[in-house]
């Protein structure tokens, strides 16, 4: 049984699925911009909501933060920019991917 936890690596703009401490997938993201920083620390996916509308693509999955979350998108070209409003943003095909390995309640790193 896969033992999955994510890095979200803000410098590099990358995703990371770990399966312990092996990297299993890494996916480019979208970060927050200077006004609203994507928040750094430890979370949990707390639930997950497919065809959310509006500009959260695909599928969107909460953090144990309040109003952030990683999720789809429908403007592809801001991923791997600087330009959420704090959200994970990936790529709708992405995110659909990375849901269907990580079940609610795995732990998200965020980290500069």
């Amino acid at each position: 049984m896969p033992n999955y936890r994510i890095i979200v690596d803000l410098s590099d703009r990358q995703l990371y699925l770990l399966d312990g401490d092996i990297v299993v997938n890494a996916y480019p993201v979208g970060i927050g911009k200077m006004l609203t920083r994507t928040p750094t620390g430890e979370f949990r996916i707390i639930n997950k909501q497919e065809n959310p509308g509006g500009p959260f693509g695909v599928l969107w999955m909460g953090l144990s933060k309040p109003h952030y979350g990683i999720h789809g998108t429908n403007e592809p070209a801001s991923i791997g920019k600087v330009v959420s409003h704090g959200c994970i943003r990936m790529y709708n095909n992405d995110v659909l991917a990375l849901s269907a390995l990580v079940p609610v309640g795995t732990r998200v790193t965020i980290r500069n």
